[in-house]
């Protein structure tokens, strides 16, 4: 539910959260003063600044729908459209029916409707636990070939970011790798659900796979579900019972898990 952001600033935890957002060594007075001198000079007007503390999840949602609908530019479109009502015209974009018609004035005129039905809510969910496996903690963070940057930084140094990472020819690993890569990060973030989630795809397609096994049978003992955990961990034993690691998760029937 949004809540008025004069009021929820006043919580020192909310503004050590708004801190992390800026350069480092800004207040936040100072990082407001920045960014509103930067909107007024890009003709946003002299009143710059969100009224109101939201769930921004409706809103990235009918995003992440806009691209699927008509692919970057009306993406592009809506999310000028979002960014405008939040930050200059004071709305509350947690509110479904204001991003109904903010979908509308940009072009997607069913975006509304497909918010409502649920639409778009793994895609954010799973592009969220990719951030957060990918050391993603702040907003806005942009992320490019393996560099990221995080806070409001100035332009300057967001352009020399850009320029750096242009530059460089990560090597590319595939889909199912990164995947996995993201689920095993997910686990020692103690995040054991969103890791089961990223695995979902990878157990239908390779559910055979010992390491997929493994790192599930890890993920479902961290997430207390101790019963698939106990059966996935005895299967790898059963196809192969040289597997020192599966024996010494497997828990004893005396000693119980292992810490």
């Amino acid at each position: 539910m949004s809540e008025p952001l004069e009021e929820a600033v006043r919580d020192p935890f909310v503004e050590d959260a708004m801190l992390s957002c800026g350069p480092a060594g800004t207040t936040l007075e100072e990082n407001w003063a920045r960014v509103s001198e930067i909107a007024a000079a890009e003709g946003l007007g002299d009143r710059w600044g969100a009224a109101w503390r939201v769930d921004s999840r409706r809103a990235h949602r009918l995003l992440a729908l806009a691209e699927e609908e008509g692919g970057p530019a009306l993406q592009d479109a809506v999310a000028e459209r979002v960014l405008r009502a939040h930050f200059v015209e004071e709305r509350d974009i947690g509110d479904p029916e204001v991003l109904a018609a903010l979908a509308a004035e940009a072009g997607f005129e069913r975006g509304g409707s497909v918010l409502a039905d649920g639409g778009g809510e793994r895609l954010v969910r799973e592009r969220l636990l990719v951030g957060k496996a990918e050391g993603v903690a702040t907003s806005p963070t942009f992320v490019l070939n393996g560099m990221s940057l995080a806070g409001a930084q100035p332009s300057e140094l967001i352009e020399e970011f850009l320029g750096e990472a242009a530059r460089r020819s990560p090597r590319r690993l595939p889909e199912e790798v990164e995947r996995l890569r993201r689920a095993e990060a997910l686990v020692d973030l103690r995040d054991p659900l969103g890791a089961l989630e990223l695995l979902g795809p990878l157990l239908e397609e390779h559910g055979s796979d010992r390491a997929l096994r493994l790192l599930a049978a890890r993920a479902y003992y961290h997430s207390a579900q101790l019963g698939r955990a106990r059966r996935t961990l005895e299967g790898l034993i059963a196809d192969g019972a040289d597997d020192a690691y599966a024996h010494l998760l497997r828990p004893s029937r005396t000693c119980g898990w292992p810490p």
